[in-house]
C-alpha cells in the first residue's frame, strides 16, 4: 500500500511497483472546511467560544491608542423582543463598528436601553391590577424596573445570537441611578440658566393614558370626525359693520370638526385682510362669511338662494360681539392671520383651552383659558347633555343641542389625518393645562458675544453635521424652525422625576442650586426612588422660606421628565461619563421617527447646556422603514412580519445579516420569507467560493510555497488584479475609505457577491481546475494559481468579516497558516491594495480583449455543442480568424488560451477556408475586420487523466506510462515530478 499523501497532494509510490488508480494522482481539493454551514447549529457555538475568550475585550485592546471612532447607540425601548426593524439597525450599526475597527481606528460600542415611560407604566398597571393602589411608590417603581430589566434581558440575548458585537456585559440604561441623576442634572442646567417655565397652555394630551404629550410622541393617523356649520348670532349693531345691514338680523357661521370643544369658544377670529361678504337669505337672515369660500358654504348650509348685500374687509369684526349657540355667553370677534381661506368659512370658533392658535388669540385678547376637560377627557362643569361624557361620546350630544337650539346649519362626516398618540394608538386632543417647558427661544449669546437665541443656535449647528441621507438636514431644521416651547413635564410616575419645590402658597418654584446639588447626590445613590420615599421636611433645609411670598410651606412636584429628554441628554449621561467616549460622537444612526425624537432632543440638550454647545454628533445616518413584498408597513394585525430571531433559528444569523446587507438602508427596504430564502441560496454559493479557494490550498505553506509576483502566469496576475480593484472599491487603497467608510454596505455585498460567484466561481476557478487538479502539486504553475487564491482568500475573508461576521471567522480557521496572524478575523485589519501587487494596466486591458473574445468564443462551442457536433469543450479545436489587433493580443498569451477557452487546442489565422477538412464547423460568420470562430473535433487521443485531446504528431501525444494507458505527455512530466516511474520496476 502507498503512504498517506501529505495534505493536498494525490498519493505518492513509497516504494517502487506501486501506483495507485490514474484518478488518484489528481490534486483534488481537499479541505474540512464543512460545505454544509449548518448556521443554526454552529452559530451559537462560536459565539460561546467568543464569550470564552474575551473575544470583543481583545478586540478593544487591539486598537488601544488608535484613532477614536465612535458610533453612540440610540436605546431602543425595552418592552418587547426584537423586530425585523431592530435587526435592520442593529445589524447596520455592527457592519459600520466592525468596519471602522478594521479599518484600524478604536472604535467601541456600548449598546443602550430605554427603560422609562408609559408603555412598562400601563403593562405593570395591568399586570398588578387593584394591588398597584395599595402599592407604595417606591415599591410599584421596583416593578416597573424588573419588567424592564426582563426586556434589556431578552434584546441582549437577541441581539448577540444576530452577531452583534459590543459591550453587552455593561450596556447603558436610562433607569440606572447614574444616568437618572445625570438625566436630573441637565433639567437642573436648563432651570438654573432660566430655560425653564412652568405654565398653563394647551398641549397634546392622551385622554387614555391621561398625561401630556410632546410633538415626537404624537402619530397622524386616519380618523373619522363630524363636520358641523354652527351659527353664531350677531349680538352688536349690525350697521357698525356697514351700512347695508343695519336693522338686519345678522349673524356667522363657523366650521368645526371638533363639536365637544363648543363649549369652551370664546371668541371668533376672523382673517383682517381677507374679504367678508354678508349673504342675505331667503327669510331675511344675513351670513358674514368668507368672499372666497361664499360658494361652498351656500352648498353646505342649504343657502343657494343668499345673495350678498355688503362686501367689507375682516378687520372691521373685531370687537364685535355675538352669541353663544346654546350657552349665555357673549363671543368676541377677534383678528388672526391663522385664519384660512381653503376650507370652512373664514369665520373660525376659539377656544383657548384647546389649541395653540386660540390660546395665543386668547392671551392677546384676554380670554380665559380653564379647561373644562379632565384628565380622562370627561367635560365638567357644562349643560346636563354633555356633562360627565369623553370629549368623542360629547360630540353627539352636543350636534344635537346645537340643532335642538336652531344653530345647526348642516353637518357631515370627514375622514381625515388626525393626531394620535405613538403608545396608545388612540386619538388625542388639546388640552390647556400647568407643564414644565422649555423656551425654545431664550436669548442667548454667541461665542463672540453676538445675540442669539436657543432657537437660533440649533439651527446654525445644524449645519455643521453631515446628514446621511442629505434629506435630513432640511427635515430636523423646519422641525426646529417650527416647534413650540418643548413640553417636558409628564403626569405618571416611571420616570425621572422633575425634582423641583413648589411653593404652597404663590406655586412658584424654589430656584436654589445648593438645593439641586444635594438632591443629585442623592439620586446617585438612592435613583429616582427617593423623590417619592423621603419628605419635604428631610430634604429641604430647616427654616427654608419662599423668596416670593415668604411661607415656608412646601410640596414636591409629582410629574415626571419626558422620556425624550431622558434618552436626549445620553450625550452627557453616558458619553461624557466615560473617558473613552467624549461627545460629540462620530455618528448617531436611528430610524426617521427620531428627528422629531432622539435626534431632536439630543441636539436641543446638547446645544442649550452642554459645555461645548455644540450638536453632540458629527453625523447622522437615518435607514428606511422595513415593508412587506406589496409594499406594506409590518405589523401584527397583517400577520406580514418576519421575525429575525426566528430565521436565525431556522436559517442562521448571517442570512439576516446578509439582508442587511443586501439592501440600500436609505431607501424603505422589503423583505419576506421568499427573500430570505433566496439570500441562504446566495450564502451557499459565496460559502462553497470559500470552500474551493481552502480545498486548493492544502498543502500549500506560504511562507514556503508562495511564488513572487513577477514570477505569476498572466491569468493569475490578472485575477490578483480583479481582486485588488475590489479591495480598493469596497475599503479604500488603505483600508479606511471606499464603500464601507461611505456605509454603503449594499455596493459592498453586490460587489462581493459577483466577485465570488461570476469572476470566481463561473471564471477563474473553473478554468483553473485543469492547472490545480493535473498539473504536479509542487510545479511552478500550480503555485503561481495557489500563491493567487491564498492572497484572494486572505482579502475576501476580511471584506466580508463585517457581514459574515460567524462565516469569516470560520474561514480564518481554516487557511493557511502565517506566522503572527491574529486568532480571529475580527481582531485583523482590512487589506490595502498593496497587499495584492501593483497592478499592470496594460495586463489588466489585454485580459479584457481576451475575455471579449472568450465569450464570443464561448457561444460557438454552445452552439456546436447544441447541434450534436461536440460534446464537452475538452473535444474542440478552436480556430480564431482575427483582426490584427485581436491577433497580437491572442499570439501574446499564446500558452494562456488553451486553459482560458478550455479546449484542446487553440489556433488563430487571418483568413480561413469556408469549409475545412476534419471535421471543420464555421460558427462565427466573418465580416470585415471582424473576428471569427472555426469549431472542429480535436485530432488525436484523449488523455485519461486531464481529459485533452494531443494529435499523434505532438510531443504531448498520448501514450502508455507505467501501468497507465493513455496518459499525454504533459501528464507524464506531472507524473515524474510526483515520484512515479514511466516503467513499473
Amino acid at each position: 500500500m502507498s503512504s498517506a499523501p501529505p495534505s493536498g497532494a494525490p498519493p505518492t509510490p513509497s516504494t517502487a511497483g506501486e501506483y495507485p488508480p490514474l484518478k488518484d494522482t489528481l490534486s483534488l481539493p481537499q479541505t474540512d472546511f464543512p460545505m454544509k454551514a449548518n448556521l443554526p447549529q454552529n452559530e451559537p457555538g462560536r459565539l460561546k467560544s467568543w464569550e470564552e475568550s474575551h473575544l470583543y475585550d481583545q478586540i478593544r485592546q487591539a486598537r488601544k491608542g488608535a484613532p477614536r471612532w465612535v458610533l453612540h447607540d440610540g436605546p431602543p425601548y425595552a418592552n418587547g423582543p426584537l423586530h425585523l426593524g431592530h435587526a435592520l439597525n442593529k445589524g447596520l450599526k455592527d457592519f459600520v463598528v466592525k468596519a471602522k475597527t478594521m479599518a484600524g481606528f478604536d472604535s467601541p460600542y456600548v449598546p443602550g436601553f430605554d427603560c422609562h415611560g408609559l408603555p412598562i407604566e400601563i403593562k405593570v398597571d395591568e399586570q398588578l391590577g387593584r394591588k398597584k393602589l395599595d402599592l407604595p411608590a417606591a415599591e410599584f417603581l421596583r416593578h416597573c424596573r424588573e419588567y424592564a430589566q426582563k426586556y434589556v434581558d431578552l434584546q441582549t440575548s437577541q441581539f448577540i445570537r444576530l452577531g452583534v458585537f459590543g459591550r453587552w456585559d455593561n450596556p447603558y440604561s436610562t433607569m440606572a441611578r447614574a444616568y437618572e441623576a445625570r438625566t436630573l442634572e441637565i433639567f437642573y442646567r436648563f432651570f438654573e440658566q432660566g430655560f425653564v417655565y412652568r405654565g398653563l397652555k394647551p398641549v397634546y394630551w392622551c385622554i387614555h393614558d391621561r398625561t401630556a404629550l410632546a410633538d415626537a410622541e404624537i402619530e397622524y393617523d386616519q380618523h373619522s370626525s363630524p363636520s358641523i356649520y354652527v351659527r353664531y348670532e350677531l349680538t352688536s349693531d349690525p350697521a357698525a359693520i356697514d351700512p347695508a345691514l343695519a336693522g338686519k338680523k345678522v349673524a356667522t357661521i363657523i366650521w368645526t370638526t371638533t363639536p365637544w370643544t363648543l363649549p369652551a369658544s370664546l371668541a371668533i377670529a376672523f382673517h383682517p385682510d381677507f374679504d367678508y361678504v354678508a349673504l342675505e337669505n331667503t327669510d331675511g337672515t344675513v351670513y358674514i362669511v368668507a368672499k372666497s369660500l361664499a360658494a361652498s358654504v351656500k352648498e353646505a348650509c342649504n343657502l343657494e338662494s343668499a345673495h350678498a348685500i355688503a362686501e367689507f374687509k375682516g378687520s372691521v369684526l373685531e370687537k364685535k360681539t355675538f352669541q353663544h349657540p346654546f350657552l349665555d355667553r357673549s363671543i368676541l370677534g377677534v383678528l388672526a392671520d391663522y385664519v384660512t381661506a381653503d376650507t370652512g368659512t373664514g369665520a373660525v370658533h376659539t377656544a383657548p383651552a384647546h389649541g395653540a392658535d386660540d390660546f395665543a388669540t386668547g392671551v392677546r385678547y384676554g380670554l380665559d383659558p380653564t379647561t373644562h376637560v379632565d384628565n380622562a377627557g370627561r367635560l365638567r362643569d357644562g349643560l346636563p347633555e354633555y356633562e360627565g361624557k369623553t370629549v368623542f361620546q360629547a360630540n353627539p350630544a352636543i350636534i344635537e343641542l346645537v340643532a335642538a337650539r336652531g344653530a345647526l346649519m348642516g353637518r357631515a362626516d370627514i375622514f381625515h389625518s388626525y393626531p394620535h398618540c405613538w403608545r396608545c394608538h388612540k386619538p388625542v386632543i388639546f388640552r390647556a393645562t400647568e407643564q414644565w417647558f422649555i423656551n425654545i427661544d431664550t436669548p442667548l449669546k454667541n461665542a463672540d458675544g453676538t445675540p442669539t437665541t436657543f432657537r437660533q443656535r440649533a439651527l446654525d449647528e445644524i449645519k455643521t453635521v453631515k446628514w446621511d441621507p442629505a434629506w435630513g438636514e432640511e427635515r430636523i431644521s423646519n422641525m426646529i424652525a417650527t416647534r413650540p416651547d418643548w413640553c417636558i413635564s409628564r403626569q405618571r410616575i416611571w420616570g425621572v422625576p422633575i425634582a423641583v419645590f413648589m411653593c404652597e402658597g404663590c406655586e412658584q418654584p424654589v430656584r436654589d442650586p445648593a438645593l439641586n446639588r444635594r438632591v443629585l447626590e442623592l439620586f446617585e445613590k438612592e435613583g429616582a426612588e427617593a423623590w417619592h420615599t423621603d419628605t419635604v421636611a428631610s430634604l429641604l433645609p430647616a427654616g427654608t422660606a419662599c423668596v416670593h411670598c415668604g411661607k415656608t410651606a412646601f410640596r414636591k412636584e409629582t410629574d415626571i421628565l419626558d422620556v425624550w429628554f431622558d434618552s436626549g441628554v445620553s450625550w452627557y449621561a453616558v458619553m461624557d461619563a466615560e473617558p473613552d467616549l467624549p461627545p460629540p460622537a462620530d455618528l448617531y444612526f436611528e430610524g426617521g421617527d427620531q428627528y422629531r425624537g432622539w435626534f431632536h432632543t439630543s441636539l436641543l440638550t446638547s446645544v442649550g447646556v452642554g459645555e461645548q454647545h455644540a450638536a453632540p454628533f458629527r453625523m447622522v445616518g437615518t435607514p428606511g422603514w422595513t415593508l412587506d413584498e406589496q409594499g406594506r408597513a409590518m405589523s401584527k394585525s397583517l400577520g406580514n412580519g418576519v421575525d429575525p430571531v426566528d430565521i436565525a433559528d431556522r436559517l442562521g444569523a448571517e442570512i439576516v445579516r446578509l439582508w442587511v446587507a443586501s439592501v440600500d438602508f436609505r431607501e424603505d427596504v422589503v423583505n419576506s420569507e421568499n427573500i430570505m430564502q433566496r439570500l441562504a441560496d446566495n450564502y451557499r454559493k459565496l460559502r462553497n467560493t470559500f470552500r474551493f479557494l481552502l480545498g486548493n490550498l492544502a498543502g500549500f505553506e506560504p511562507a514556503r510555497d508562495a511564488v513572487p509576483d513577477a514570477d505569476l502566469l498572466p491569468l493569475d496576475r490578472y485575477m490578483l488584479a480583479r481582486c485588488r480593484e475590489l479591495v480598493e472599491k469596497v475599503s479604500g487603497t488603505d483600508g479606511q475609505g471606499g464603500w464601507y467608510g461611505d456605509f454603503q454596505f449594499h455596493r459592498v455585498y453586490h460587489a462581493v457577491n459577483e466577485f465570488c460567484i461570476v469572476e470566481l466561481s463561473a471564471f477563474y476557478l473553473d478554468v483553473l481546475k485543469d492547472r490545480l487538479y493535473t498539473f504536479a502539486p509542487k510545479s511552478a504553475e500550480r503555485r503561481s494559481a495557489q500563491t493567487v487564491l491564498w492572497r484572494i482568500a486572505e482579502a475576501l475573508v476580511r471584506l466580508v468579516a463585517p457581514i459574515l461576521t460567524f462565516t469569516a471567522d470560520e474561514v480564518w480557521q481554516y487557511l493557511p497558516k502565517v506566522e503572527g496572524r491574529e486568532a480571529s478575523v475580527h481582531l485583523a485589519l482590512f487589506p490595502k491594495v498593496d497587499e495584492l501587487g501593483h497592478t499592470d494596466p496594460a495586463l489588466v486591458e489585454d485580459f479584457k480583449k481576451l475575455l471579449v473574445i472568450r465569450d464570443i468564443v464561448l457561444g460557438s462551442l454552445e452552439s456546436v455543442r447544441k447541434a450534436g457536433k461536440i460534446g464537452k469543450s475538452l473535444e474542440a479545436h478552436v480556430e480564431i480568424v482575427a483582426p490584427a489587433e485581436a491577433k497580437s493580443v491572442l499570439a501574446k498569451y499564446v500558452s494562456s488560451l488553451k486553459e482560458l477557452l478550455n479546449v484542446s487546442k487553440v489556433s488563430f489565422e487571418s483568413s480561413h477556408v469556408e469549409k475545412g477538412t476534419g471535421g471543420a464547423y464555421r460558427v462565427t460568420p466573418a465580416e470585415d475586420n471582424a473576428l471569427s470562430v472555426h469549431i472542429a473535433l480535436a485530432e488525436g487521443h484523449k488523455c485519461n487523466r486531464c481529459w485533452n485531446y494531443y494529435p499523434d504528431s505532438s510531443d504531448q501525444h498520448v501514450r502508455k506510462f507505467g501501468p497507465w494507458d493513455n496518459v499525454c505527455g504533459r501528464c507524464a512530466d506531472a507524473l515524474k515530478q510526483m515520484g512515479y516511474n514511466a516503467e513499473p520496476q
